[in-house]
């Protein structure tokens, strides 16, 4: 059956040295809209950072300020445009190494991240990586600023793990995450490790 290993990456902070979300956002809009909109919604995060209102309300609040009512072959645009040209300056050397390591021992090889998955398929696919993440609606060919589904973090990324894939069907889960959002998701692994890449790029 060949190698029976599941390796599972958070994206954000693990692969990546900064939350992409914010980084998409400024990229998209460019600085001096970014700024405005931060701004605007700091009550918004700051309510988020102090447990008054869920992850899943901010995110689409801040989606909806930055990204609603754009179509998807744009959004798309954006997104290839974000991992061609942005998206490889905030990889880490260390996590990068990681990954190809896997790749060798043929490791089956997935991302499960909170952040859209709009912009980190272009990259995944390109390295030849699945990706579970959150999903953004879209109706008539535009964003409506919600999320589709459930943010993909904490538990949720553990539902949507078993959702796609028979974890008996490996010998070994190594997980790798950053914060307290990936805790449920390194609980199912074998080996797993938190904040690995910091020192080392």
């Amino acid at each position: 059956m060949g190698n029976r290993t599941l390796a599972l990456f958070d994206f954000d902070g693990t692969i990546t040295t900064h939350d992409t979300l914010f980084l998409f956002a400024k990229f998209v809009s460019g600085a001096f809209r970014f700024r405005l909109g931060i701004v605007y919604l700091s009550p918004v995060l700051l309510a988020h950072k102090l447990g008054l209102l869920p992850a899943l309300r901010a995110k689409e609040i801040f989606i909806s300020y930055y990204f609603k009512g754009t179509t998807t072959d744009q959004f798309a645009s954006f997104c290839n445009r974000f991992c061609d040209q942005l998206l490889p300056g905030f990889i880490r050397p260390a996590a990068l190494e990681a990954l190809k390591e896997h790749k060798k021992q043929q490791a089956r090889i997935v991302i499960v991240s909170a952040s859209p998955e709009d912009w980190i398929l272009p990259w995944a696919i390109k390295h030849n990586i699945e990706v579970i993440a959150t999903v953004l609606e879209k109706t008539n060919e535009r964003l409506t600023g919600k999320l589709q589904g459930a943010n993909c973090n904490g538990q949720e990324k553990v539902n949507r793990i078993r959702e796609r894939i028979v974890l008996s069907d490996y010998d070994e889960i190594i997980a790798y995450g950053d914060s307290k959002g990936d805790k449920e998701m390194l609980s199912i692994a074998t080996k797993k490790y938190f904040k690995p890449f910091r020192d080392n790029g």
